[in-house]
């Protein structure tokens, strides 16, 4: 019996091309090689499926030149003419995942062909493809690869055999807005008193029914006197010193950075650059006050617009970065802030 056929997308990271210095690595394939996570899920295949060609771009190049990528990757899957298609799992990574669920999208409205993807449920790819393809729910980051193939690669050959597939509980996708009936084991009065008596004793449970989850945060009441007012700024932009010194990383960031800017009236391109990977970095680097707007505030100061600039800027890259780390991070910082005296902050992005 012919073993089925399955056509494997990766970004350059995961096929050891490079990192954000590759990130304008244009579509290619390589047929019968099999590359970086495909060697696991042809592990977990056994002799049911064999990988027969990865398709490998850039993340920069697919979302920079979406239509000629997207054209390009289709015709190399048509003519492989897999029986499923895998893109990923592209974890918390952003345009890595934004590129999986598109290019898994098009090849299923447009060839017909299976598709599933994995990635991180704050991925931004998550919400934007979610409900058109089916979508295993992964860690954050790479350390999570063994979990995501455990569930990916089993859900990947019932799509290829084109066997029913269960409900998102049994087979481990995000919800898609589709409702599937399947039989618990147990009646739905058992199960909530069970979830019940674990949620008041503090236990851990999962409810049947989510809520969403709304992050709402109360303004500050305004600021009465900005012309005695200590303004600081905070950014996910990724602004720098030249050399990046903390080697803060251009997506998922695990760390922020901390700077004075004593006497600095404007960000040269000798002197600051962005360590974000997230976007094109050319004008950030040509003058990173593009980004955080000291020229701007130091003539706001000069001109007594605002009491002062606060000399010490806080910095992290917002690309991929996990929401818990984000405000983390914040809480740290922000305690600084108010023991230094800062009034308000102004916080830009890219």
């Amino acid at each position: 019996m012919a073993k089925l056929r399955v056509v494997h997308y990766i970004n350059q990271f995961f096929a050891q091309i490079g990192g954000e210095e590759k990130a304008d690595y244009p579509a290619e394939i390589r047929v019968g090689e099999v590359v970086g996570p495909g060697v696991a899920f042809a592990a977990s295949f056994g002799e049911e499926a064999e990988i027969v060609a990865t398709i490998i771009c850039g993340d920069s190049y697919f979302n920079e030149n979406l239509e000629k990528a997207k054209a390009d990757i289709l015709a190399m899957v048509k003519e492989q003419a897999p029986d499923v298609f895998i893109a990923g799992p592209a974890f918390n990574a952003g345009r890595y995942g934004v590129a999986c669920g598109t290019i898994a999208a098009a090849v299923q409205e447009e060839l017909g062909i299976p598709s599933l993807t994995g990635m991180y449920v704050e991925n931004p790819g998550a919400d934007m493809f979610k409900n058109q393809v089916y979508m295993v729910s992964t860690k954050n980051n790479a350390a999570g690869m063994r979990d995501a193939v455990k569930k990916m690669a089993p859900l990947a050959l019932k799509l290829a055999k084109k066997e029913q597939i269960g409900a998102s509980a049994e087979e481990g996708y995000m919800p898609n807005g589709v409702r599937v009936n399947f039989f618990e084991k147990e009646r739905g009065s058992k199960r909530a008193v069970k979830m019940l008596l674990n949620k008041l004793a503090d236990k851990p449970f999962v409810t049947e029914f989510p809520m969403p989850d709304f992050d709402r945060v109360e303004p500050n009441p305004a600021v009465k006197d900005l012309a005695h007012a200590k303004i600081a700024i905070v950014t996910s932009g990724g602004i720098v010193p030249k050399g990046n010194p903390d080697h803060i990383e251009s997506s998922s960031a695990s760390r922020y950075g901390e700077y004075d800017i004593t006497g600095v009236n404007d960000l040269t391109e000798e002197t600051y650059e962005t360590a974000h990977g997230g976007y094109d970095p050319i004008y950030a680097n040509e003058d990173s006050d593009r980004v955080i707007p000291v020229d701007v505030l130091r003539d706001m100061e000069r001109e007594g617009v605002i009491g002062e600039l606060h000399h010490l800027f806080y910095t992290t890259t917002g690309n991929g970065t996990a929401v818990a780390s984000s405000k983390a991070f914040a809480a740290e910082f922000s305690q600084k802030l108010k023991a230094d005296g800062v009034d308000a902050v102004i916080l830009t992005s890219t």
